[in-house]
């Protein structure tokens, strides 16, 4: 190690001496030389400060240079010997392709024959080796091999002999035919069911990857396709599989090499490939098998290379191509690392000074790595710095000025090859400086010098430069300025998009500034007077000092500067990014990194924004579009964060100006053909996505609008991944709040839905649910009606593609996965199919869409889409497995009707006061109801009929639904449960079964009792409220109907919430009518199918209702509150007493027609008990109300005295009311059998008496009372 630092003490003196001499002797001290002897002196050691440095770059890159020829050669001759044994004869491994299937050759064919064939196709096979297109068409015009991709492919997958290397090479061409083959070539290897490195061994045993990295690209996308379509689950997309493979393929190089040293580790190895699977991390459990698959066992893509292990070891990667990738994919970074190999090399030169210590001769030693060169600079370039610096600002003279940029130059190239960082920036940012471009008046010959000397090392350094791009790319942007200001070009903002009225004005007023170069009329230019008053360097716009004054002599010295920039054209400058292409993979995203951040300074200008650096980011991408995808896929990610943040830009004008160069580049792009599986495109477009759903601009939406459409309805062949991005902006569009952009976005729509329907799901059929989702989103377009009935009009035609099986890479494959998920980026498309069929995921959000649309509040819109969601289902139904029609029922068709419960209530109750507001949206909720449920209940059952078979567990779940509607408070909605209800009875008939009608009666159970509890607590709120203060009779009723209340006699909370009582009342007594209405005549239609169980439900229906109508009558304080309430509000009495006897009639009548019908189920339902029963109670009721109680005798039978009051007008009223049900009752019991009659006789005849003596409101009931008991009583009374 001493000898290393004596080394080093001695170049430190050398150059600590010349720098001396160089700047000459401090201020104050006295020297003998002459100026002119001084200035010479200084002039030499500069030269020797520029050899030393110059000479340590032109040993670098010899030393560079040799290795990369070594290594270079080894596989043109390894291509050279093969094609060399080949030519000689070496036709042991040829195989006779095809020779048996050859239709030319037959079994008669004489041996000469098949010399002369084997002759030609061998002769073919070397002319392959050597020109493998020559090749190819030789034999195809030879008619040896077949003209299509695919038996070429054959060809070269099967034939011994061929030239692996060559192989490799032709598959990666460019050219049409070679591509076809290469991708038929791919397709012919079945992948299914190989583990990744295996599946990636077994591509690469037959061929030598090509030497150069777009033809690797080509074929490793081509595989990655391949492999994904094989494996669908294997990963996210086909971008996984292409990075992951480029990351197999350096790990393979790095473990397998005894050259290198630093062996990466299996954590590395994850670390290195986070995030891969479309942001996600792959397993660990994944990546480890992998790692150690390739680490125990190389993938060999050839045969041994003849050439030494130590030149392969260092060239593989430089050879595939990838030598830049390794950063690409945060591999080991080739940063500053100099000692790890490096002490090994110092131990090796300390051991030959030992070895020759003992010679007294001068020893000189080679050295041919290139580290050592870093210690020597580390020692040096400070000095040098400070020497090249001094010299070019205070000298004027043009041979030190030229030495000193020229030692800059090749400081730049050594620091910058060598990877020092550090001291590349301070020799760069150095020489930026020197141009004096901030400060253009003070500009000299000097200066220029050193512009042209940036733009040499930025086209001759370019691939080491890294962060120092930043000042390169900083001065050629202001050197542009200057040209375009001694032009007398006008601003670039004057070039930004205006309205049209604003472009006429500007160009009528201002004509732009004349040529600075020929008119002294620059006083009248404030960005010339800007450039004057000059900068710091580091200062982001010129003219800072804004109130220095600004003489004519400096406007006359800048004027003349800028003539001497005419030595600097726009080749060099233009040469700069056009020689972009050949930057490596981490120079270009670097160089891109830079110019994004120059560019956005630019912009972000308050008063002058440029768009030079802008449209040299829309060349340079364009110029290096054609990079390998791992490249290009990085430069985009920093392109796109680039335009994302300047189109969210407050500057309009700006922002503008970004979209449309964004338009011109996807445009450019969207020329490129995109393979299946991928999703680049998608990356591509996401910053129109980004800025769509971010911008306040509604000119910025629109214009990204109007982007997408032009790229789309002119690209849309090659749009594959793409149209993800596109529909989420017209997604975006249509909930916009600007009406021109949803209609110009649906305008572009339509056109693609009706002309372009099968480009949608060419390749992705992932993107039929983006459509669906999209054209949802128009029918919630609250601009147009017309858009929103368009979009579900598209919807019901989407449908019928995806039935007839328009989607045209269907994956059979998903069948594996046990549970689909819907949508991830929306968690109301998230719904529990676990279907296997492939079709869920498209059908899912198309449905449940047209679901939701349904509670729309515009008519036609909501009637709209019920309409079309129905038909759609009965249309296609039949494709529907039975799991997937269980999904269907639970989360697309069912939640449409549980919005039924709250619609149909219209009055509402606030601590205990009704709301009489409330009634300002009964109209329209019964019009919402009627409209669309009264419909939805006929859509329901008319399916539900067409599919029964299939769907009939659903019974269940669709009869509740109609029970729900016949339990509504509105009568529309009552009235159309009812008929829906009947019809679904009606149509099903005999196909139901015994559990199938129990469903039916159970469900009409649950609705009769549902409402009960509710109703009660709704009752018991009039208990609190006092109508008057003296409380009156029953019978006192009647005196109220000459005398009418004012709202003065109650206080108005109280009798708003009685009238909310009295709505109620009324409408539970006609849901339980509807109830009872359901049930007879399902009974009546049906009674021979239903059983003794059903039968007794119905028996418990009718049982339940009656007791409810009988203590619902037996309420008499109630009643008595509820008829004033009516009488002051003038509204009509609730239909308490109707209630009761519709209830008990129709019991009446089942249970009658049960016993004189059905004899034997009569008897197994005991009928006959129950029947006489009720007919007693109904009597009772009538007796009660006429005032007449059964006599009374006192124990010694002494008769008690009663006095009759006569009945009140209201009695009577009631009385003829209950009169028919009576009568009913008396017929029934009138018509037992003799037998049955003399059973019950004794039970009901006290009040058979009592009926003798009660008043009647006419003789109906006195009529029928004399026949029972001439036809009954009467032949009892005489066989007693």
């Amino acid at each position: 190690m001493w000898i290393h630092l004596i080394f080093l003490k001695d170049i430190c003196r050398i150059v600590n001496g010349l720098v001396k001499t160089v700047l000459g002797p401090p201020p104050g001290s006295t020297t003998t030389l002459s100026p002119a002897q001084d200035l010479a002196l200084r002039v030499e050691s500069m030269k020797c400060l520029v050899g030393i440095i110059k000479s340590m770059g032109a040993w670098m890159d010899q030393q560079l240079q040799a290795t990369d020829l070594c290594l270079l050669r080894s596989p043109e001759s390894d291509a050279s010997a093969e094609s060399y044994s080949m030519l000689n004869g070496d036709e042991g491994a040829a195989v006779d392709y095809e020779l048996e299937s050859s239709s030319e050759l037959s079994e008669a064919a004489t041996l000469e024959q098949r010399r002369a064939y084997k002759i030609e196709f061998q002769k073919g096979i070397s002319l392959f080796n050597r020109k493998p297109s020559k090749g190819i068409e030789f034999l195809i015009s030879a008619k040896k091999i077949g003209g299509s991709p695919e038996e070429v492919a054959s060809f070269l997958k099967n034939t011994s002999g061929l030239n692996e290397t060559i192989i490799g090479d032709y598959l990666g061409e460019r050219e049409e035919f070679p591509l076809k083959v290469m991708h038929a070539y791919v397709d012919s290897f079945n992948f299914e069911g190989k583990d990744f490195g295996e599946a990636i061994r077994f591509f690469l045993r037959g061929f030598r990857l090509p030497g150069e990295a777009q033809k690797i690209d080509r074929i490793m996308e081509k595989f990655a396709e391949r492999y994904c379509k094989c494996n669908p689950n294997s990963f996210t997309s086909a971008d996984t599989a292409y990075v992951l493979a480029y990351s197999v393929i350096m790990l393979n190089t790095d473990a397998h090499n005894s050259m290198v040293k630093d062996k990466m580790s299996k954590a590395d190895f994850i670390r290195n490939n986070r995030g891969i699977d479309d942001g996600k991390d792959l397993p660990e459990e994944y990546l480890g098998s992998l790692y150690d698959q390739i680490v125990k066992s190389e993938i060999k893509m050839s045969a041994d290379s003849s050439a030494p292990q130590s030149k392969q070891a260092n060239s593989f990667n430089k050879l595939l191509g990838l030598d830049g990738l390794f950063n690409l994919v945060n591999w080991k970074q080739a940063e500053e690392k100099p000692l790890g190999a490096n002490g090994v090399l110092i131990r090796h030169i300390q051991e030959q000074f030992k070895a020759k210590s003992g010679k007294s001769e001068f020893v000189f030693y080679a050295v041919t790595d290139t580290a050592i060169l870093r210690f020597m600079v580390e020692v040096c370039w400070a000095p040098m710095l400070a020497a090249f610096s001094v010299t070019l600002d205070q000298s004027d003279d043009k041979t030190a000025t030229f030495q000193s940029l020229q030692g800059f130059r090749h400081a730049v190239h050594v620091t910058a090859a060598m990877g020092m960082q550090t001291q590349r920036d301070a020799f760069v940012t150095s020489l930026a400086k020197f141009t004096f471009l901030h400060c253009a008046a003070d500009m000299k010959q000097k200066n220029v010098d050193a512009m042209k000397v940036i733009i040499s090392i930025a086209i001759e350094d370019g691939n080491y430069l890294q962060e120092a791009w930043e000042h390169i790319l900083t001065c050629l942007s202001r050197f542009e300025h200057l040209q375009l200001l001694g032009e007398g070009a006008p601003p670039d903002a004057s070039f930004f998009v205006v309205s049209q009225s604003e472009t006429e004005d500007k160009t009528q007023k201002s004509p732009g500034f004349p040529s600075l170069k020929k008119k002294g009329s620059a006083l009248q230019n404030p960005a010339v007077m800007a450039v004057v008053r000059g900068g710091s360097y580091d200062s982001a716009t010129l003219g800072i000092k804004a109130s220095a004054l600004v003489t004519p002599d400096q406007i006359n010295h800048f004027i003349s500067n800028l003539n001497l920039l005419d030595q600097i054209g726009n080749f060099e400058l233009n040469h700069i990014f056009a020689h972009s292409q050949r930057l490596n993979s981490e120079a270009i995203v670097a160089f891109v990194k830079a110019l994004c951040k120059v560019s956005m300074a630019e912009l972000q200008s308050p008063t002058d924004p440029r768009v030079f650096s802008l449209t040299k980011i829309v060349e340079i991408a364009h110029y290096n579009m054609s990079r390998i995808r791992l490249v290009w896929s990085r430069i985009w990610s920093v392109l796109s964060d680039f335009f994302v943040a300047v189109g969210l830009s407050e500057n309009l004008s700006v922002s503008i100006f970004v979209m449309d160069s964004l338009r011109q580049l996807a445009m450019k792009f969207l020329e490129r053909e995109e393979l299946a599986n991928y999703n680049f495109q998608n990356e591509f477009l996401r910053p129109f996505v980004i800025v769509m759903q971010k911008s306040n601009s509604a000119e910025i939406r629109e214009l990204i609008v109007r982007c997408v459409s032009q790229m789309v309805l002119s690209r849309v062949s090659n749009v594959k991944s793409g149209w993800k991005s596109v529909f989420t902006v017209f997604t975006t569009a249509a909930a916009d709040e600007r009406k021109n952009i949803v209609l110009l976005a649906f305008e572009t729509m339509e056109k693609i839905v009706r002309d372009y329907f099968p480009y949608i799901t060419e390749t992705e059929n992932t993107t039929f649910t983006d459509c669906v989702k999209c054209l949802i989103t128009f029918t919630n377009s609250r601009f147009n009606s017309d858009v929103s009935l368009n979009a579900i009009a598209f919807l019901r035609f989407c449908a019928v593609k995806l039935a007839d099986g328009g989607l045209i890479c269907y994956d059979k494959s998903k069948e594996d996965d046990s549970s689909i998920p819907v949508m991830d980026g929306d968690d109301s498309y998230g719904l529990p199919f676990t279907d296997k069929d492939d079709q869920v995921y498209f059908w899912v959000p198309l449905l449940t869409g047209l679901s939701k649309l349904t509670s729309d509040p515009r008519q036609t819109i909501r009637r709209s889409a019920l309409e079309v969601l129905f038909n759609i289902l009965k249309d296609h139904g039949h494709i529907f497995s039975l799991p997937f029609w269980l999904g269907v029922f639970k989360s697309v068709i069912l939640p449409i009707y549980s919005t039924t419960e709250g619609k149909g209530e219209t009055f509402d109750i606030h601590d205990g006061r009704f709301s009489l507001d409330s009634k300002s949206s009964k109209s329209e909720e019964n019009a919402w109801s009627s409209e669309t449920f009264t419909e939805a209940a006929q859509y329901l059952v008319d399916l539900f009929v067409s599919f029964f078979d299939l769907v009939r567990s659903q019974l269940p779940s669709v009869v509740s639904v109609l029970t729900r509607f016949i339990s509504s408070p509105v009568q529309s909605l009552a009235s159309a449960g009812v008929a829906s209800l009947l019809h679904l009875a009606g149509d099903l008939g005999n196909r139901l079964s015994e559990e199938e009608w129990g469903v039916f009666f159970l469900r009409l159970k649950e609705a009769a009792a549902s409402t009960l509890p509710g109703f009660l607590k709704v009752l018991r709120i009039m208990d609190d409220i006092e109508i008057s203060d003296d409380s009156q009779t029953y019978t006192d009723m009647e005196l109220y109907s000459d005398h009418g209340f004012t709202h003065d006699d109650l206080e108005d909370d109280s009798l708003q919430t009685a009238a909310y009582v009295v709505s109620r009342v009324k409408g539970h007594i006609a849901v339980q009518l509807l109830i009872v209405q359901v049930i007879t005549e399902l009974c009546k239609a049906h009674q021979q199918s239903l059983s003794a169980a059903n039968m007794t439900v119905l028996v418990e229906i009718f049982s339940s209702v009656t007791s409810h109508a009988h203590n619902l009558n037996s309420e008499t304080i109630l009643q008595v509150k509820l008829r004033k309430v009516c009488s002051i509000l003038e509204i009509s009495d609730p239909p308490i007493v109707h209630f009761e006897n519709e209830s008990y009639q129709s019991y009446l009548n089942f249970l009658h027609s049960i016993l004189t019908e059905n004899p034997s189920l009569s008897k197994i339902m005991n009928t006959e008990p129950q029947l006489v029963a009720e007919c007693e109670q109904i009597l009772q009721i009538y007796l009660n109300c006429a005032g007449c109680e059964s006599i009374k005798q006192t124990p010694g039978n002494q008769p008690v005295t009663h006095w009759r009051v006569p009945l009140g007008s209201a009695k009577k009223e009631e009385l003829a009311a209950r009169t028919s049900l009576t009568v009913l009752a008396l017929q029934v019991l009138s018509g037992l059998e003799r037998d049955s009659f003399r059973r019950y006789v004794s039970h009901f005849f006290p009040l058979l008496v009592d009926l003798l003596q009660s008043e009647h409101s006419s003789g109906e009931v006195q009529h029928v009372l004399s026949n029972m008991l001439q036809s009954c009583i009467g032949p009892i009374i005489l066989d007693l």
